[in-house]
């Protein structure tokens, strides 16, 4: 049936229809602009998880899988996963030796010490440098250990440090990306534990070029809370990393935690970055555990 065999009456009608399916339809799309739409999560993994198999061939299993990304990476491992086609979604930490024979930039001792500064300033420029080269715009950061320093003091010395960093980070394209750990099973001591105190620390340095890696597993164990916190404080996330609980071993039904839920409430914050897979296989075929943790993750 075409305009002109309806009635008058009817074809009012369908226009009537018709401008109303176009309002609500402008009207869904202005409400997911607002909510900032539904994202699509990319997929990468952590290769220290799976130690046991050379870059190379974890390469080519990666891809296979559907994986976009392998991270945790140094310098020298760039050109095989670039090879490959691949990204490294976050860049490894730099190490340096302190007077003493002290290495900084590992977990235990990093930013909140002023001591630490001139010696991370130093190692991490090169990195930062390096990274951006490669087309790698993420490198991970950590707080360090508390030591017997509170939490205010520390949250001031690492704005203090990384601050010096900001504007090679912003020149570079690279964003810093302190990650989220627990200190009551992995990392005893640590200071950045809690996601307030990191969250506190991205405002004190006030650049969009420092955020966090919303570590699931860590701050599970810390806080719970996760899809609140998520929806909260988003706009500070940069990074996120998976893995079960307890014992961060695989992500599926035998864990507390649901990765679908979880991932889902990630995508509607408008997050399109990648999703690291950090758990640690149990079983003996590790790369089937790791390709159905990415099917856990895709989430439609």
């Amino acid at each position: 049936m075409t305009p002109s065999t309806l009635s008058r009456r009817q074809f009012g009608t369908l226009a009537s229809v018709s401008a109303i399916a176009a309002m609500l339809r402008s009207e869904v799309e202005a409400a997911d602009k607002a909510a900032g739409g539904v994202g699509k999560v990319k997929h990468s993994v952590c290769k220290w998880c799976y130690k046991q198999i050379p870059l190379e061939d974890f390469c080519v299993a990666a891809k296979e899988i559907g994986l976009e990304s392998v991270e945790l990476l140094d310098p020298a491992d760039f050109a095989t996963v670039k090879k490959h086609g691949l990204h490294c979604a976050m860049v490894s930490y730099p190490t340096i030796e302190a007077p003493g024979g002290v290495k900084l930039g590992p977990i235990p001792k990093g930013w909140n010490r002023v001591e630490h500064h001139d010696l991370l300033v130093q190692a991490y420029e090169p990195l930062l440098q390096t990274s951006a080269e490669a087309g790698f715009k993420q490198v991970i950061c950590f707080s360090g250990n508390r030591d017997g320093l509170n939490d205010e003091q520390g949250l001031e010395n690492c704005a203090k440090g990384l601050t010096r960093l900001m504007p090679l980070c912003e020149k570079l394209g690279v964003t810093l990306v302190m990650e989220l750990l627990n200190s009551k099973v992995n990392h005893p001591d640590y200071m950045c534990d809690h996601s307030a105190w990191g969250v506190a620390l991205c405002k004190k340095i006030g650049s969009p070029h420092f955020k966090l890696l919303y570590d699931i597993y860590h701050m599970q164990i810390m806080e719970g809370d996760v899809i609140a916190t998520i929806r909260r404080d988003h706009e500070y996330f940069a990074h996120y990393h998976t893995g079960g609980v307890p014992g961060r071993a695989e992500i599926d039904e035998t864990q507390e935690l649901n990765y679908p839920a979880i991932i889902k409430a990630i995508q509607e914050t408008g997050y399109t970055g990648y999703l690291g897979q950090e758990f640690i296989p149990k079983r003996a075929d590790k790369l089937a555990s790791l390709k159905q943790g990415v099917q856990i993750c895709t989430v439609a």
